[in-house]
């Protein structure tokens, strides 16, 4: 049985996400979407994790928790709630979804705080600064009234958009986790000291932040720190095995050629995920192998950039119709199947990100067994074990030679991705990694601290930081 999602535009009549951010809430009757039993992940990740994850899920029957982030739609974040705010409510934790609302300037501000954390060069202006104040008051002046009757025990704002809630809305005996899922660095925030300041200030109402790895832990920061990674629910629609037909309905819709071998890259249309030099190494390794290009994402409303680099590309590539810059559809089912048989039909994907917080359209590649071609940046190399799970490259005249030897040892190809498919199976499934939420909460709820809480207990570090 497969996860399901319902269409994200309409919840019976009612339009979400609702006046108040709400997109997932049992009390209210909005379940727009769902995962499958919990019996159905027994022969995937065993049933060892599985007895785990129940008792811990036990220690907390009767607590509400509640996920606040930026978008329904596109990313990283989002993808992941798809699925793990239903499969928590199936495990007998009350968890709900909300969104904060915002005009575009906000977002503006808010993708130039993402873009500053993650190195590029500029400041926050008090004009931005006034702008995300103004933005988070309304929005918890319209959540107040919900947030009162429902009292969640935990709270878990993801990432920068949500985190100045907490000042406004978080009460005496409510536990609020801040999860941080960008690539950054302790040095890129003490080279700025507006920003510095500003989210130094915001995260000191929070109890705890939780990393995507050990090496993105600001040590300054007086919170307690969990380190869990990222997950992938192997049951979506967008991991689900797909028939041979299904894969060709998607490629036909697109006019991509069965024949000729695919090469493909995922993800928003965004300065830092790489794209010019996927297309440099394709154009590189075309001279010697015949092979097409797939370039496929979507517009999240958190990214007002997206638009302006989908239609750059286009102009760029128009000549040329062996590559493909595809906006995939905004509904969310219909994206995640498009994403899914765009993978499963690939022969090499590209995703040679200059900065990435995780990269889970990397995870959800090894998942089908495919190689993937990246940098060694940010938590990339969490996933990728280079020359095993996947190659690093630096250049595209590198990606470019990797491209070429596999397309030409489809052998060593398939080889790297049964161990990628093998190492995401360990590491980065659902179940497993939705435990680390449950120990923090219990930890936050019980006081129980367990075994396997407060920092990563594997290697899950920069190699060049590892001892």
């Amino acid at each position: 049985m497969e996860s399901k999602i319902k269409n994200f535009v309409k919840d019976g009549r009612r339009k979400l996400p609702l006046e108040d951010g709400t997109v997932y809430s049992r009390r209210k009757g909005i379940r727009p979407f769902s995962v499958s039993p919990l019996q159905d992940y027994l022969p995937i990740v065993g049933e060892e994790k599985i007895e785990k994850l129940e008792k811990l899920a036990q220690k907390l029957r009767g607590i509400r928790m509640v996920e606040i982030n930026s978008t329904m739609v596109g990313g990283g974040v989002a993808e992941m709630l798809y699925s793990q705010v239903p499969f928590l409510n199936e495990l007998g934790i009350e968890d709900e979804w909300k969104v904060v609302h915002g005009k575009e300037a906000f977002y503006w501000v808010t993708k130039n705080i993402h873009n500053l954390l993650q190195g590029k060069e500029g400041t926050l202006t008090p004009e931005m600064v006034r702008r995300y104040y103004r933005t988070l008051k309304e929005n918890a002046d319209v959540y107040a009234k919900d947030h009162e009757w429902y009292k969640p025990d935990v709270v878990i704002a993801h990432d920068p958009q949500p985190l100045g809630l907490a000042r406004y809305l978080k009460r005496k005996n409510e536990k609020w986790l801040w999860r941080f899922h960008i690539d950054v660095e302790g040095d890129t925030l003490e080279a700025n000291p507006v920003l510095w300041q500003f989210i130094t200030f915001w995260a000191s109402f929070y109890d705890a932040v939780m990393f995507s790895g050990a090496h993105y832990v600001v040590d300054k920061w007086p919170l307690r720190k969990y380190v869990s990674p990222p997950f992938i629910d192997p049951l979506s629609i967008k991991n689900k095995e797909l028939s041979s037909g299904e894969i060709a309905k998607v490629l036909e819709k697109y006019e991509i050629d069965q024949r000729i071998p695919t090469l493909v890259q995922i993800g928003r249309f965004d300065p830092w995920k790489g794209i010019d030099m996927t297309i440099k190494a394709y154009r590189l390794a075309r001279g010697e192998e015949k092979c097409q290009l797939v370039i496929a994402g979507n517009m999240a409303s958190d990214d007002p950039e997206g638009g302006r680099i989908f239609n750059r590309f286009c102009q760029e590539t128009k000549n040329e119709p062996d590559i493909h810059i595809i906006r995939l559809p905004d509904d969310v089912a219909v994206n995640a199947l498009e994403v899914n048989a765009l993978q499963r039909a690939a022969r090499v994907i590209l995703q040679p990100s200059t900065k990435e917080g995780f990269g889970l359209v990397i995870t959800e590649a090894m998942w089908k067994g495919k190689p993937v071609i990246t940098r060694e940046v940010g938590a990339i190399p969490i996933q990728v074990r280079g020359g095993e799970t996947g190659f690093f490259i630096t250049s595209a005249k590198k990606a470019a030679r990797r491209i070429i030897r596999l397309l030409r040892n489809p052998e060593e190809a398939e080889s790297v991705g049964r161990k990628a498919h093998e190492y995401v199976k360990e590491h980065f499934l659902m179940p497993d990694r939705v435990a680390d939420y449950l120990r923090v909460a219990n930890y936050f709820v019980n006081g129980e601290l367990d075994k396997d809480s407060i920092i990563s207990y594997h290697s899950w570090f920069k190699l060049s930081r590892r001892s």
